[in-house]
Protein backbone atom coordinates (compact mmCIF):
# COMPACT_ATOMS: atom_id res chain seq x y z
CA UNK A 1 0.00 0.00 0.00
CA UNK A 2 2.42 2.66 1.01
CA UNK A 3 4.67 1.43 -2.70
CA UNK A 4 0.93 2.16 -4.08
CA UNK A 5 0.73 5.51 -2.41
CA UNK A 6 4.09 6.93 -3.12
CA UNK A 7 3.25 6.03 -6.73
CA UNK A 8 0.44 7.49 -7.67
CA UNK A 9 1.76 11.17 -6.67
CA UNK A 10 4.43 10.37 -8.21
CA UNK A 11 2.74 9.33 -11.98
CA UNK A 12 0.66 11.98 -10.93
CA UNK A 13 3.43 14.62 -11.12
CA UNK A 14 5.03 13.38 -13.90
CA UNK A 15 1.42 13.77 -16.07
CA UNK A 16 1.36 17.35 -14.63
CA UNK A 17 5.14 17.86 -15.51
CA UNK A 18 4.33 16.52 -19.52
CA UNK A 19 1.34 18.45 -19.81
CA UNK A 20 2.75 21.85 -18.56
CA UNK A 21 5.85 20.66 -20.76
CA UNK A 22 3.14 20.36 -23.86
CA UNK A 23 1.65 23.62 -22.94
CA UNK A 24 5.08 25.59 -22.76
CA UNK A 25 5.96 24.18 -25.80
CA UNK A 26 2.60 24.52 -27.68
CA UNK A 27 3.01 28.49 -26.37
CA UNK A 28 6.69 28.71 -27.22
CA UNK A 29 5.56 27.54 -31.20
CA UNK A 30 2.94 29.96 -31.44
CA UNK A 31 5.41 32.83 -30.49
CA UNK A 32 7.87 31.70 -32.77
CA UNK A 33 6.75 34.44 -35.58
CA UNK A 34 8.56 36.84 -37.51
CA UNK A 35 7.23 40.02 -39.16
CA UNK A 36 9.43 40.97 -42.13
CA UNK A 37 7.64 43.81 -43.85
CA UNK A 38 11.03 45.75 -43.74
CA UNK A 39 12.48 43.45 -46.41
CA UNK A 40 9.63 44.28 -48.85
CA UNK A 41 10.64 46.63 -51.49
CA UNK A 42 7.02 47.51 -51.89
CA UNK A 43 5.70 49.86 -48.95
CA UNK A 44 2.40 48.58 -48.79
CA UNK A 45 3.12 44.68 -48.66
CA UNK A 46 3.92 42.98 -45.74
CA UNK A 47 6.12 39.67 -45.15
CA UNK A 48 4.74 37.14 -42.50
CA UNK A 49 6.87 34.33 -40.99
CA UNK A 50 5.65 31.53 -38.87
CA UNK A 51 8.18 29.13 -37.34
CA UNK A 52 7.64 26.27 -35.37
CA UNK A 53 11.06 23.80 -33.79
CA UNK A 54 12.79 25.93 -35.64
CA UNK A 55 11.83 25.64 -39.00
CA UNK A 56 9.70 27.53 -41.54
CA UNK A 57 6.39 26.49 -41.64
CA UNK A 58 4.31 29.55 -43.30
CA UNK A 59 5.09 32.68 -44.93
CA UNK A 60 3.04 34.78 -46.55
CA UNK A 61 3.84 37.93 -48.49
CA UNK A 62 0.88 40.23 -49.52
CA UNK A 63 -0.65 43.71 -49.19
CA UNK A 64 -3.96 44.03 -47.77
CA UNK A 65 -6.79 46.81 -47.91
CA UNK A 66 -10.06 46.73 -46.23
CA UNK A 67 -13.50 48.79 -47.65
CA UNK A 68 -15.47 49.06 -44.39
CA UNK A 69 -19.21 50.76 -44.92
CA UNK A 70 -20.29 52.74 -41.56
CA UNK A 71 -23.16 55.03 -40.95
CA UNK A 72 -23.24 58.23 -39.79
CA UNK A 73 -25.78 60.53 -39.15
CA UNK A 74 -26.71 63.63 -41.72
CA UNK A 75 -27.04 67.35 -41.12
CA UNK A 76 -29.89 66.98 -39.95
CA UNK A 77 -29.70 64.26 -37.51
CA UNK A 78 -32.76 62.09 -38.55
CA UNK A 79 -31.20 60.42 -41.50
CA UNK A 80 -28.52 58.24 -41.68
CA UNK A 81 -25.66 58.43 -44.54
CA UNK A 82 -23.30 55.95 -45.69
CA UNK A 83 -19.82 56.33 -45.14
CA UNK A 84 -16.69 54.27 -46.48
CA UNK A 85 -13.29 53.53 -44.07
CA UNK A 86 -10.20 52.50 -46.43
CA UNK A 87 -8.32 50.77 -43.73
CA UNK A 88 -4.60 48.80 -44.93
CA UNK A 89 -2.69 46.43 -43.40
CA UNK A 90 0.21 48.53 -41.90
CA UNK A 91 4.15 47.76 -41.44
CA UNK A 92 4.93 46.59 -37.78
CA UNK A 93 1.75 44.86 -36.92
CA UNK A 94 1.97 42.41 -34.65
CA UNK A 95 1.73 38.53 -36.14
CA UNK A 96 0.67 35.20 -34.16
CA UNK A 97 0.69 31.93 -36.56
CA UNK A 98 0.30 28.39 -36.22
CA UNK A 99 0.71 25.19 -38.89
CA UNK A 100 -0.80 21.83 -38.86
CA UNK A 101 -0.45 18.95 -41.09
CA UNK A 102 -3.99 19.85 -42.40
CA UNK A 103 -4.93 23.50 -41.15
CA UNK A 104 -2.55 26.70 -40.88
CA UNK A 105 -3.57 29.90 -39.04
CA UNK A 106 -1.90 33.91 -39.46
CA UNK A 107 -3.43 36.30 -37.32
CA UNK A 108 -1.97 39.92 -37.51
CA UNK A 109 -3.02 42.70 -35.68
CA UNK A 110 -2.37 46.62 -36.01
CA UNK A 111 -3.26 50.40 -34.79
CA UNK A 112 -3.42 48.97 -31.44
CA UNK A 113 -5.58 46.10 -31.77
CA UNK A 114 -7.83 48.37 -33.68
CA UNK A 115 -8.13 45.58 -36.36
CA UNK A 116 -7.15 42.43 -36.33
CA UNK A 117 -7.22 39.95 -39.50
CA UNK A 118 -7.34 35.77 -38.82
CA UNK A 119 -6.44 33.76 -42.65
CA UNK A 120 -7.24 29.94 -41.72
CA UNK A 121 -5.66 27.43 -44.55
CA UNK A 122 -6.61 24.19 -44.86
CA UNK A 123 -4.64 21.04 -47.08
CA UNK A 124 -7.19 18.36 -48.32
CA UNK A 125 -6.96 15.05 -50.56
CA UNK A 126 -10.20 14.61 -53.23
CA UNK A 127 -10.04 11.65 -55.71
CA UNK A 128 -9.19 12.88 -59.71
CA UNK A 129 -9.23 11.04 -62.68
CA UNK A 130 -5.14 10.35 -62.07
CA UNK A 131 -5.44 9.32 -58.72
CA UNK A 132 -5.60 10.60 -55.08
CA UNK A 133 -4.61 14.97 -54.98
CA UNK A 134 -3.91 17.04 -52.56
CA UNK A 135 -4.45 20.71 -52.43
CA UNK A 136 -5.05 23.74 -50.26
CA UNK A 137 -6.43 26.70 -50.12
CA UNK A 138 -8.09 29.41 -47.87
CA UNK A 139 -11.01 28.44 -46.05
CA UNK A 140 -11.56 30.90 -43.79
CA UNK A 141 -10.86 34.60 -43.56
CA UNK A 142 -12.14 37.08 -40.00
CA UNK A 143 -11.27 40.73 -40.04
CA UNK A 144 -12.78 42.32 -36.85
CA UNK A 145 -12.34 46.41 -36.75
CA UNK A 146 -13.23 49.27 -33.97
CA UNK A 147 -15.28 51.45 -35.68
CA UNK A 148 -14.72 53.99 -32.71
CA UNK A 149 -11.24 54.59 -34.14
CA UNK A 150 -10.67 58.09 -35.06
CA UNK A 151 -8.02 57.45 -37.53
CA UNK A 152 -10.48 55.61 -40.47
CA UNK A 153 -13.34 56.49 -38.80
CA UNK A 154 -15.51 59.82 -38.46
CA UNK A 155 -18.48 59.78 -35.93
CA UNK A 156 -19.43 56.16 -36.56
CA UNK A 157 -22.91 55.60 -35.62
CA UNK A 158 -22.91 52.23 -33.12
CA UNK A 159 -19.17 52.69 -32.65
CA UNK A 160 -17.42 49.89 -31.49
CA UNK A 161 -16.16 46.20 -32.48
CA UNK A 162 -17.36 44.49 -35.16
CA UNK A 163 -16.57 41.22 -36.93
CA UNK A 164 -16.49 40.69 -40.47
CA UNK A 165 -16.90 36.80 -42.13
CA UNK A 166 -16.34 35.25 -44.98
CA UNK A 167 -18.99 32.35 -46.16
CA UNK A 168 -17.88 29.10 -47.84
CA UNK A 169 -14.64 30.54 -48.86
CA UNK A 170 -12.26 28.50 -51.47
CA UNK A 171 -9.42 30.72 -52.64
CA UNK A 172 -6.32 30.53 -53.32
CA UNK A 173 -6.53 27.01 -54.51
CA UNK A 174 -3.13 25.61 -55.13
CA UNK A 175 -1.41 21.57 -55.61
CA UNK A 176 0.17 20.99 -52.31
CA UNK A 177 3.69 21.43 -52.01
CA UNK A 178 3.76 24.45 -53.92
CA UNK A 179 3.51 28.53 -53.37
CA UNK A 180 0.49 30.35 -54.17
CA UNK A 181 1.80 33.54 -56.20
CA UNK A 182 -0.75 36.67 -57.78
CA UNK A 183 0.35 39.99 -58.23
CA UNK A 184 -3.19 40.73 -59.34
CA UNK A 185 -6.14 42.15 -57.31
CA UNK A 186 -8.56 39.85 -55.46
CA UNK A 187 -11.42 40.40 -53.64
CA UNK A 188 -13.24 38.92 -51.11
CA UNK A 189 -16.37 39.50 -49.65
CA UNK A 190 -17.12 39.51 -45.81
CA UNK A 191 -20.34 39.80 -44.20
CA UNK A 192 -20.18 42.22 -41.19
CA UNK A 193 -21.89 41.67 -38.07
CA UNK A 194 -22.83 45.51 -38.28
CA UNK A 195 -26.48 44.90 -39.84
CA UNK A 196 -26.81 44.99 -43.64
CA UNK A 197 -22.69 45.61 -44.25
CA UNK A 198 -20.90 43.84 -46.05
CA UNK A 199 -17.01 44.65 -46.09
CA UNK A 200 -14.54 44.22 -48.91
CA UNK A 201 -10.99 42.79 -48.40
CA UNK A 202 -8.96 43.50 -51.25
CA UNK A 203 -5.54 41.18 -51.38
CA UNK A 204 -2.56 41.76 -54.25
CA UNK A 205 0.89 41.21 -54.48
CA UNK A 206 0.61 37.78 -53.06
CA UNK A 207 2.63 34.81 -52.25
CA UNK A 208 1.77 32.49 -49.69
CA UNK A 209 2.56 29.14 -48.65
CA UNK A 210 1.33 27.57 -45.91
CA UNK A 211 2.17 23.84 -45.92
CA UNK A 212 5.07 21.70 -47.08
CA UNK A 213 8.04 24.14 -46.74
CA UNK A 214 10.82 22.44 -47.54
CA UNK A 215 13.68 25.28 -47.06
CA UNK A 216 13.96 27.93 -44.51
CA UNK A 217 12.58 31.35 -45.55
CA UNK A 218 12.26 29.80 -48.97
CA UNK A 219 9.08 29.51 -51.58
CA UNK A 220 8.85 26.46 -53.16
CA UNK A 221 7.53 26.36 -56.80
CA UNK A 222 5.02 28.83 -57.85
CA UNK A 223 1.72 28.15 -58.79
CA UNK A 224 0.40 31.48 -60.65
CA UNK A 225 -3.10 32.39 -60.46
CA UNK A 226 -5.03 32.45 -64.16
CA UNK A 227 -5.10 36.24 -64.32
CA UNK A 228 -1.41 36.57 -63.60
CA UNK A 229 -0.66 33.89 -66.49
CA UNK A 230 -3.13 35.23 -68.53
CA UNK A 231 -1.67 38.52 -68.51
CA UNK A 232 1.88 36.67 -69.04
CA UNK A 233 0.57 35.50 -72.14
CA UNK A 234 -0.88 38.45 -73.47
CA UNK A 235 2.57 40.35 -72.63
CA UNK A 236 4.78 37.62 -74.50
CA UNK A 237 2.46 36.79 -77.23
CA UNK A 238 3.27 39.99 -79.08
CA UNK A 239 7.18 39.09 -79.03
CA UNK A 240 6.18 35.59 -80.06
CA UNK A 241 4.65 36.91 -83.08
CA UNK A 242 7.34 39.28 -84.02
CA UNK A 243 9.61 36.85 -83.97
CA UNK A 244 7.85 34.42 -86.30
CA UNK A 245 7.17 36.93 -88.38
CA UNK A 246 10.93 37.92 -88.22
CA UNK A 247 12.03 34.07 -88.83
CA UNK A 248 9.24 33.74 -91.88
CA UNK A 249 11.26 36.97 -93.37
CA UNK A 250 14.69 35.75 -93.02
CA UNK A 251 13.93 32.11 -94.58
CA UNK A 252 11.89 33.85 -97.53
CA UNK A 253 14.91 36.46 -98.06
CA UNK A 254 17.43 33.35 -97.78
CA UNK A 255 15.09 31.24 -100.23
CA UNK A 256 14.99 34.06 -102.67
CA UNK A 257 18.81 34.82 -102.50
CA UNK A 258 19.64 30.87 -103.18
CA UNK A 259 16.99 30.93 -105.91
CA UNK A 260 18.18 33.71 -107.78
CA UNK A 261 22.08 32.76 -107.69
CA UNK A 262 21.21 29.20 -108.53
CA UNK A 263 19.45 30.99 -111.70
CA UNK A 264 22.12 33.54 -112.27
CA UNK A 265 24.46 30.74 -113.08
CA UNK A 266 22.61 28.37 -114.96
CA UNK A 267 24.07 28.36 -118.60
CA UNK A 268 21.79 30.16 -120.85
CA UNK A 269 20.93 27.44 -124.42
CA UNK A 270 20.89 30.09 -127.64
CA UNK A 271 17.73 29.63 -129.48
CA UNK A 272 19.01 30.31 -132.69
CA UNK A 273 20.41 27.12 -134.02
CA UNK A 274 22.93 29.47 -135.86
CA UNK A 275 24.90 29.92 -133.12
CA UNK A 276 25.50 27.03 -131.95
CA UNK A 277 28.89 26.95 -134.22
CA UNK A 278 29.76 30.04 -131.56
CA UNK A 279 29.56 27.46 -128.48
CA UNK A 280 31.96 24.95 -127.38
Amino acid sequence: MDLKGRAFPSVYRLRVLLMLFHTMARITAEQEVENLSGLSTNPEKDIFVVRENGTTCLMAEFAAKFIVPYDVWASNYVDLITEQADISLTRGAEVKGRCGHNESELQVFWVDRAYALKMLFVKESHNASKGPEATWRLSKVQFVYDSSEKTHFKDAVSAGKHTANSHRLSALVTPAGKSYECQAQQSISLASSDPQKTVTMILSAVHIQPFDIISDFVFSEEHKCPVDEREQLEETLPLILGLILGLVIVVTLAIYHIHHKMTANQVQIPRDRSQYKHMG
